[in-house]
């Protein structure tokens, strides 16, 4: 009965999602609908479908790194601009489908520049491109034909921001056809130049309109109003100032220098607004934005602000005051922090309302101007990956075993103070923050409801989840908040683990004495380089269920973390802890070091009126590895523990006696993560080999190896369900690997069933003597064997009866028949260049070689060499087609088969050459050399015939005269020799 139930062994995981790194440095852009995102990774430019999470391309670049880049307004062409001062344009791609191949540009510029460009702009109708270098120059240029239309020289310095003023009236039939571009340089002035053809004209184009003075630092934000009315500008002096660019100059104020023209147009400054922080990125709102809380209208105006406090805010310019804030200040924050945490770049998105934040952590925060929360947080790199655990922050306490909610989320520990908690189904993410050092390891407690964390701060942090009400659902990652605090380690905290029957639901005497309660968060034990193990008293932490419901003020805005009383301290081993494990039961505790041994403790805890209590008592000492012990896991099943070591090995212990009952070999180096599947049947492990292995714990062997990683796996997390598989590495990039077994089955059992069909098919055409689709079938599925059994059975063109009826005889034949003729005659290309390299295989061998040069023989006078080149370059083709492809394309290859990708043919024309002279240098030699065997063959039957005739002179005198002719017949040497040939 327990085999019937025995649960069926993994043999197979698909990488089903990978978060790589987004963004490293570099210029950020976002499609004006905001549903695309545009990243620098490195040299590569990412295009990434933001709400589901998934790179849809990459753009083609020159090794060099970016140094500035935008996209049209009209969401068509993407432009940017590399250190080695050259421009490159590109077509976005309309498909969210995710594409294997680099996007070429489809126009490139070597010499864009004589210095590298740090701004660019591309105007309101997607014509034009305006980019500012560090020498001071300003060029436009006409995106689609790859000119400069315009050129400004004069800027003191690097050009530090673009904007193009093109009014729109709503009012008004036709658009203004003038056209501004405004700019702003180190030198802190701000300069309006008409990009209209008679302004052009008359000033030759290199002439400012109006100089406008009023920064003492560099300008780093430039925005217009889309009346044309109304300029603001931010910068590094920490004001942003309001400018009235649609003023004119009275007559009588002209100046006697200055033209008529230019005199009149005089934009004056209508506001000084006092931001008090350094402003990276300032623009204007839309009129009609809808602000929570702030009444909008076409006489409105209003302006965000981005810089050096990491926060984004909204401003009335005409009030000067502050709306509201979008981001949250870190009051305790180093000044390493508030570096790191500061705007480079915010992103104004009028469709979705939202503004993008770019800071300089390379974090990309999502901000709603209707709800002034935050909507969506990427995070563009993650540096080494330490370790990660799943969470299930939604999950209810009384929820069912499969449940959907759980394990919705991941939480990663990276080479950061902060933990990132990511959604599983898409890029969104939270930072949590709180240590003050690197985070080295994660635990899940209450079935994925409470986070606990260790840091080399010398701490643990118990973390729960924090969530407004209304707020339901697994789509938004919630914030965490800290709940508890463990301080009492003399070194870093390098492993936790919390009691894995928190939230049983079991039925204990309350602590206070107030009758019974469903049992709570139980314990914590921590490990640390001080050698010793703490047992923590988490029974004071509040129930994390109600941040989760209610949304009480004071609670999320006042409450402070728990402290921990520490129930017990151990000095447990003589190196440093690397590794902890509580039982499923709550009973034993097992703890990993770098002395080369795992020791397992029974748990004595209780829980009464008096007090909480709690004691460890050394139970045994697992001893046998040659390295010491990066990770321990107890069985969920069997009272068995698994043990990953430096020596390469994961060891298998008994919980009776504390031997080794089991070793798997397999890794090249560290194991430094191990956890059960499959009730026990089954192991998975990471190593520094950067590989992942699927082990059968009944016979000892690797199941399936997983590869997707080019450094030390540190984190491997494994779901409730047990049908993911979360891994992390120091590449900084996580895999989330899916079980397959199933669909792996299914498909190959597919596979079998056609194959039969086909192996039924084939008999049958041979049967029916239908050479052409056998010949076809045995070609499409591969079997060599087959063609050559079907080649062998036809009647060699030689073998006809000379004494048959001429009616009868079949007519002649290179192959022994007709319709094989004729088949090889008419046989696709892609077909003709793998029946020729069945034959050059056949040729090699001499059982086979009668049957290959007959079938050689037959293509080389049914066919010209033209014909043969052109079926090489189709199957080259077809196989580059199908690689670009990445595989979807099979639905087609029976098309592209028959007509050799003529579409693409002239283009890789030639391409095949290099594979049909190597399949004419592998078909020579053994062609040769079977001839020198039939001409010695030859030889030797002529000096046969010369004995048997000299023997038959001497032995039967006239005799033999007299019968030559029929013994002529008999010894037709020619013949013998067609047929063996």
């Amino acid at each position: 009965m327990d085999a019937i139930h025995r649960p069926k062994l993994k043999t197979a995981f698909k990488k089903a999602r990978v978060v790589a790194p987004l963004h490293t440095a570099g210029p950020v852009a976002v499609t004006p609908d905001g549903s695309r995102l545009v990243t620098c990774v490195g040299e590569d430019v990412l295009l990434t479908d933001v709400k589901a999470g998934v790179e849809i391309c990459r753009f083609a670049g020159d090794t060099e790194s970016i140094t500035a880049l935008c996209i049209t307004p009209s969401a068509s062409h993407l432009l940017l601009f590399t250190s080695s001062l050259s421009l490159r344009i590109y077509e976005i791609p309309t498909s969210s489908i995710p594409q294997t191949k680099q996007v070429k540009p489809i126009r490139v510029i070597a010499r864009a520049h004589d210095a590298p460009v740090h701004v660019c702009k591309a105007d309101p109708t997607s014509t034009y491109l305006a980019s500012g270098s560090a020498d001071g120059v300003v060029k436009v240029w006409d995106i689609l034909r790859g000119y400069v239309t315009h050129l400004f020289k004069g800027h003191g310095g690097v050009v530090s921001a673009l904007a193009f003023n093109y009014p729109f009236e709503p009012s008004s039939v036709v658009r203004e056809q003038k056209m501004q571009l405004i700019t702003a340089s180190v030198d802190t002035r701000i300069r309006i130049f008409d990009l209209s053809a008679a302004a052009t004209r008359v000033s030759g184009g290199s002439k400012p309109e109006a100089v406008l003075e009023g920064h003492v630092s560099v300008p780093r934000g430039l925005d217009v109003s889309p009346d044309g009315k109304w300029l603001v500008s931010g910068g590094r002096d920490s004001v942003v100032l309001v400018w009235d660019i649609s003023s004119k100059a009275s007559p009588a104020k002209k100046s006697s220098k200055g033209k008529g023209k230019e005199a009149a147009f005089a934009p004056i400054l209508h506001k000084t607004i006092p931001v008090l922080e350094r402003v990276e990125a300032v623009g204007l709102l839309h009129p009609d934005e809808d602000l929570a809380g702030a009444p909008s209208g076409p006489g409105k105006l209003r302006f965000y602000t981005g810089g050096e406090k990491g926060l984004v805010r909204i401003w009335d310019a005409r009030e000067g005051n502050v709306l509201f804030t979008l981001g949250q200040e870190q009051h305790e924050a180093t000044e390493d922090q508030e570096e790191q945490r500061q705007i480079v770049d915010a992103i104004y998105v009028p469709a979705v309302s939202t503004v993008v934040s770019v800071h300089a952590d390379q974090n990309i925060l999502f901000h709603s101007l209707s709800t002034q929360t935050l909507s969506r947080q990427l995070i563009g790199f993650n540096d080494e990956i330490i370790d990660a655990t799943f969470l299930s922050p939604n999950l209810p306490l009384q929820a069912s075993a499969p449940s959907p909610l759980a394990d919705t989320h991941v939480a990663l520990a990276t080479n950061s103070s902060l933990i990132r908690v990511y959604s599983t189904s898409s890029l969104d993410a939270r930072l949590i923050a709180g240590h003050s050092e690197i985070v080295l390891c994660l635990d899940r407690g209450a079935q994925g409801r409470v986070l606990a964390s260790g840091s080399k701060d010398r701490t643990a942090r118990i973390w729960a989840p924090m969530r407004a009400r209304g707020e339901e659902g697994s789509a938004t990652v919630p914030e965490w908040r800290c709940v508890g605090i463990c301080e009492g380690h003399a070194e870093s905290v390098g492993a936790v683990a919390m009691s894995r029957k928190a939230f049983s639901g079991d039925v204990v005497p309350s602590a206070s004495g107030s009758g019974s309660a469903i049992e709570g968060m139980r314990f914590m034990f921590t490990g640390s380089q001080d050698r010793t193990i703490k047992m923590w008293d988490l029974s004071a932490i509040p129930f994390p269920a109600a941040p989760l419901e209610n949304d009480d003020e004071e609670d999320e805005g006042g409450a402070r973390p728990v402290k921990c009383k520490s129930l017990t301290t151990h000095k447990a081993h003589d190196k440093d802890i690397n590794a902890l494990d509580v039982a499923p039961n709550d009973r034993m505790l097992v703890s990993g070091s770098q002395d080369r041994t795992a020791k397992v403790w029974e748990i004595e805890y209780s829980a009464s009126s008096a007090g909480v209590r709690g004691e460890l008592r050394l139970l045994g000492t697992c001893k046998g590895h040659k390295r010491g012990v990066w990770c321990v896991r107890f069985g969920r099943t069997e009272r068995v523990l698994a043990t990953g070591s430096g020596d390469k090995t994961v060891k298998l212990w008994s919980l009776d006696d504390f031997t080794c009952v089991k070793t798997f070999e397999g890794h090249t180096n560290s194991v430094l993560r191990v956890d059960f599947l499959n009730a026990g049947m089954q192991m998975v492990s990471s190593a520094s080999d950067g590989l992942i292995k699927l082990w059968n714990v009944r016979d000892e062997d690797c199941a399936a190896t997983m590869d997707n990683h080019e450094d030390k796996v540190w984190a491997l997390a494994v779901s409730s369900d047990e049908s993911t598989i979360v891994s992390g590495a120091a590449d900084s990039v996580v895999t989330f690997w899916q079980d397959c077994t199933e669909e792996q089955q299914v498909e190959k059992e597919t596979q079998r069933a056609q194959l039969v069909e086909k192996e039924q098919d084939l008999q049958n055409y041979l049967a029916l003597h239908d050479y052409r689709n056998a010949i076809l079938l045995a070609l499409n599925m591969g079997q060599p064997g087959r063609l050559h059994t079907l080649f062998a059975s036809l009647a060699s063109p030689s073998d006809t009866d000379p004494d048959a009826d001429p009616e009868d005889a079949r007519a002649p034949s290179l192959t022994g028949h007709p319709a094989v003729d004729e088949v090889l005659r008419t046989l696709p290309g892609t077909d003709l260049a793998r029946l020729l390299r069945y034959v050059r295989d056949w040729n090699a061998r001499p059982r086979t070689s009668a049957v290959a040069q007959r079938v050689l023989h037959a293509v080389v006078k049914l066919r010209a060499a033209a014909d043969i080149a052109r079926a090489f370059d189709d199957e080259a083709a077809f196989a580059a087609a199908t690689a670009s492809a990445g595989g979807d394309e099979g639905g087609e290859a029976g098309a592209a088969r028959g007509t050799g990708a003529e579409a693409e043919g002239a283009s890789r024309e030639g391409r095949g050459t290099t594979a049909l002279k190597e399949l004419i240098d592998a078909l020579i030699p053994y062609t040769e050399r079977h001839l020198t065997r039939m001409e010695k063959l030859l030889q030797d039957s002529y000096v046969v015939e010369h004995l048997l005739s000299e023997m038959d002179d001497g032995l039967f005198g006239e005799l033999g005269d007299e019968d030559e002719d029929v013994g002529g017949a008999a010894m037709d040497i020619d013949r013998a020799i067609a047929v063996a040939a």
